[in-house]
């Protein structure tokens, strides 16, 4: 009976060995014929804005580069929620990718609930484009720089307003931090888009806000705002003039990013082709052309690193939003 035991055991094994080694070269030549068919690229927000036209400018790089078409697809709702679940439920083929920018790490601390996970569901590639905002009030406005909105805050019984694009969106949580960190009273108050909370800042409703560079320095150059600084280490190339906030408050970092992302359990392969045609599309000429009119300050990284960022991001914003007790209304 041992024998016969013995027996079946190696049968299994040797059969188990045999699929094994049959299911190797299949994934093995999947990855090497990758890509055979088109490949998607979901944005989680309408055409039109900053992060559509990172994911377009990938999507034409990546034809180029990869010999396959590359399609974009907008699936806006639920504060990029929507367009990110579609991605984390598709094959992990390489042929859905995703586009995303902060929100991406800021919804699961920041919403009651998200359905997915983004250490367990999604991988990044590399990011794509990473740039500071611009700390702006009023041109009118008698604060005319970092220190005097602190003082301003600190003093000021009711505080002073910031507008955001709504909740949630990175200028929100920046204003959040620099509440936390230089301990000033700052008033949220979101808007239904970056438009609305533009027009109202410029008309002196509230008494300052983040803004996006292209949409600061336009603002800036027309003098209609005035800049305090920036939310980079560094001084920004586009408003050098400006100093940064973390001149004054140390450490203080917020970026606004965009990166390509992955379904997880993607082939290794597969992923090395991606991270590739991303450091290529940022060696173009006419794609830096395309970022640098926008505003945008383009930032390849390897797997490795772009991992490293999403998860430093996500712990940050995290605390922000914990300390705070920050949650979606």
């Amino acid at each position: 009976m041992l024998s016969t035991f013995r027996c079946t055991l190696r049968s299994l094994t040797t059969i188990a060995l045999a699929a094994s080694a049959t299911i190797a070269p299949v994934a093995s030549h999947a990855a090497d014929n990758y890509p055979s068919r088109p490949i998607s690229i979901i944005v989680s927000y309408p055409p039109g804005g900053g992060v559509d036209l990172v994911g377009r400018l990938i999507a034409r790089s990546l034809e180029a580069t990869l010999g396959q078409p590359v399609v974009v697809e907008n699936r806006p709702g639920a504060g990029s929620v929507i367009g990110t679940s579609a991605v984390t439920r598709s094959q992990p083929d390489g042929y859905t990718l995703l586009v995303a920018d902060p929100a991406l790490i800021i919804n699961p601390s920041f919403m009651q609930s998200v359905p997915y996970n983004v250490k367990r569901d999604l991988v990044p590639i590399s990011t794509v484009t990473v740039s500071p905002l611009v700390l702006v009030v009023p041109n009118n406005s008698p604060i005319r720089t970092l220190s005097d909105l602190t003082a301003a805050g600190k003093s000021s019984e009711k505080g002073l307003n910031f507008a955001s694009a709504g909740l949630g969106t990175t200028p929100h949580m920046a204003g959040e931090l620099l509440k936390a960190r230089t301990s000033s009273n700052l008033v949220h108050i979101p808007y239904k888009g970056s438009g609305p909370a533009m027009t109202d800042l410029i008309a002196g409703q509230v008494d300052f806000a983040f803004a996006t560079q292209p949409a600061a320095a336009q603002y800036i150059g027309t003098n209609r705002l005035h800049g305090l600084a920036t939310t980079g280490l560094e001084r920004s190339k586009r408003l050098p003039d400006l100093p940064t906030i973390s001149e004054t408050v140390p450490d203080f970092n917020v970026q606004f990013w965009t990166a390509l992302f992955a379904p997880a359990g993607t082939p290794q392969p597969i992923l090395d082709k991606l991270n590739e045609g991303v450091k290529r599309a940022l060696q173009d000429p006419e794609a830096l052309r395309t970022l640098e009119a926008a505003g945008e300050n383009p930032v390849y990284m390897s797997l490795q690193d772009a991992a490293a960022f999403v998860e430093k991001e996500e712990q940050m914003w995290k605390k922000v939003v914990t300390d705070g007790n920050l949650k979606q209304q």
